[in-house]
């Protein structure tokens, strides 16, 4: 199969090329401005790198040209940064999106998977999330995903594309250098000395998947027709304060200190997910544990992470 990942040097684009690698049978194309992502990190991968941005048709067309499915990992996936730069959310995520969607028609690609997000599209709801809840997006991150939402499947119904919207919750695990979401920022604040900030009084809660069982998903994924929108998360509900609890005895013998300081405007205060649906179409089973994922996440970061 050839395969283009945008953003595909970036946290989750590594541990899906990975895995891929293990699998065999994938040729595979990166597309990567490097904002975030690190080319280093899937060098000895054998991959075809494009070092372009979705924004510049140009670049998509040098990308998408000869392929038979497109991964697009590549976003602006930061819910603070969208609220002080929404102009920018929209145009890398929407205007990107949808300039890949009508490079993606020019050249009769066929099958798009689609990296989405849960919590942030469904909002301030009463979780377990699924797929069948009204939107209500509270940032224009969650805004700008709801949008590409309704263009794959636009561009699925009005021009036969096979497209799959996958809303993952809360990654974490190796080659997070640049993640910006709460185990990594935790991991690289206790790294470096400083004190863990939280936004509230840690009583928030998050579905917290572990990135290889992510790759694992979107390995099997890739290879079937499925179409729609599906929730990836772990299907359980973990507190700010119970995920610290866990840090500290994966990270045990470092000392940190937590502060808490008033909540943030735009942040959803509890989501996690039901995986029902993909359970039962994608045989999807994530097994890693937190505690099992923290530790090898922590291991990662002291043996990699360089401030």
């Amino acid at each position: 199969m050839k395969l283009l990942i945008t953003g595909g040097a970036g946290f989750i684009g590594t541990n899906l090329i990975a895995r891929l690698n293990e699998l065999g049978g994938f040729k595979v194309t990166v597309l990567d401005n490097e904002s975030l992502g690190r080319r280093a990190s899937i060098a000895d991968y054998g991959v075809r790198f494009i070092a372009g941005d979705i924004r510049n048709i140009d670049d998509l067309r040098g990308a998408i040209r000869g392929q038979d499915t497109i991964v697009h990992l590549a976003a602006d996936t930061r819910v603070m940064d969208s609220i002080e730069n929404p102009q920018h959310n929209f145009e890398t995520n929407v205007v990107g999106t949808f300039q890949l969607l009508q490079v993606a028609r020019e050249f009769g690609v066929e099958r798009i998977v689609n990296a989405s997000t849960g919590g942030a599209i469904i909002g301030e709801a009463e979780p377990p999330v699924h797929e069948e809840m009204v939107a209500r997006p509270l940032a224009p991150y969650g805004a700008s995903k709801l949008a590409v939402e309704g263009y794959l499947s636009a561009f699925a119904g009005s021009y036969e594309m096979n497209t799959v919207s996958l809303r993952f919750s809360n990654v974490y695990g190796p080659f997070s250098y640049h993640k910006g979401s709460v185990v990594a920022h935790f991991m690289k604040c206790i790294m470096a000395g400083e004190p863990l900030v939280v936004y509230g009084d840690g009583s928030q809660v998050r579905d917290f998947l572990f990135s290889v069982d992510l790759a694992d998903a979107l390995a099997a994924i890739v290879a079937t027709d499925a179409r729609g929108v599906y929730q990836l998360g772990s299907g359980r509900p973990t507190t700010v304060n119970e995920l610290i609890d866990l840090i500290r005895k994966v990270a045990a013998g470092v000392e940190f200190t937590v502060k808490y300081e008033d909540a943030r405007p735009g942040e959803v205060h509890a989501t996690w997910c039901d995986v029902t649906q993909a359970r039962r179409d994608l045989a999807y089973d994530p097994q890693t544990s937190l505690q099992d994922g923290l530790a090898r996440t922590w291991r990662w970061f002291q043996a990699n992470w360089r401030p």
